[in-house]
């Protein structure tokens, strides 16, 4: 594929928002591009099975899912370049200019951002190796997999204790590691894990390896007094925030907030004309693989209305 100078539209990023930009993109035949520095689909390449994407009531994995996403926009001749945009530029309303590592520039009158976002790691030992296997990030996404299991819970923010009660609707027990002796969850997110016979708290600990042989069998911990101990448990979910992907993007202009996401309204719009940002890399509470996709459609009709009116 021949890369031009100008295009209508690019896609920054191939993960699921992505993808369902591409295949909307080249459908409607505009003049487009994705640029994706890795291999398409994002964090979703290193989910083990995906058993709430609809169409799929067997599950699916995650390699076959985004496999199928990437077919499908293929099919219509979806264009896409391995390339790292290093800078994104978007000083100039009518032309708005990313920066390749190669040295090279491509430009475009409208932008699509889905350069997602990557989940927080332990960085401690077997996390890893299990990931998959009893480590996971998301707990709407894999509690269902827990059923009458002993799983523990990394993190004491809103998003970890909000995910420690709703694992309780499918585990046997929930224990939750922090390593302060008080959560960060606001107080009517706290009453209602404490109230929670289910859920129990280890206080002032932090992991420091997980281990298993084909899967998380204990966790060891580490107190703050210097005293070391086990859990055994069938699972863990690592809840510590996520970093989005915005290195390269101008976030001043983009309104970022202070955790780095990007605001759009309900048409995926940002504050800049002709600039969309969908998946993971938005400012929103809820990141699922189906709302991306559902974003990415929606970035790229906006895009369409956007171009039409400029011309």
């Amino acid at each position: 594929m021949t890369i031009k100078d100008h295009y209508e539209l690019i896609i920054l990023g191939g993960g699921p928002a992505g993808l369902s930009a591409g295949l909307y993109a080249a459908r409607a035949r505009l003049d487009h591009l994705m640029i994706e520095k890795a291999a398409p689909g994002g964090q979703v390449l290193l989910t083990d099975w995906v058993d709430n994407y609809p169409g799929f009531p067997e599950g699916i994995s995650g390699f076959d899912l985004v496999e199928k996403m990437a077919e499908h926009a293929r099919r219509f001749d979806l264009n896409i370049l391995a390339a790292e945009a290093t800078r994104v530029d978007l000083s100039n309303e009518k032309r708005k200019i990313l920066h390749l590592a190669e040295g090279n520039t491509v430009s475009c009158d409208s932008l699509i951002i889905c350069t997602g976002a990557s989940a927080n790691t332990l960085n401690i030992p077997g996390e890893l190796e299990l990931r998959g296997k009893g480590v996971s990030y998301c707990g709407t996404c894999d509690a269902p997999f827990y059923r009458n299991m002993h799983v523990a819970v990394a993190g004491g923010g809103n998003t970890a204790i909000q995910e420690a009660v709703y694992l309780t609707k499918f585990a046997s027990r929930v224990t939750v590691i922090h390593r302060r002796d008080e959560l960060r969850a606001t107080k009517i997110i706290q009453e209602l894990a404490f109230a929670n016979e289910k859920i129990d708290f280890i206080w002032n600990s932090q992991i420091t390896s997980i281990e298993g042989e084909t899967g998380v069998e204990r966790l060891n911990l580490l107190a703050k007094d210097g005293s070391t101990s086990t859990l055994d448990v069938e699972g863990i979910f690592v809840l510590i925030g996520v970093t989005p992907n915005n290195t390269a993007l101008p976030l001043d202009l983009l309104k970022a907030g202070k955790g780095g996401f990007i605001p759009v309204d309900i048409e995926t719009r940002t504050t800049v004309p002709g600039v969309m940002a969908a998946g993971d890399i938005c400012d929103k509470d809820v990141r699922q693989i189906v709302n991306a996709a559902g974003e990415g459609a929606v970035a790229v009709l906006a895009a369409e209305n956007y171009i039409q009116g400029t011309k």
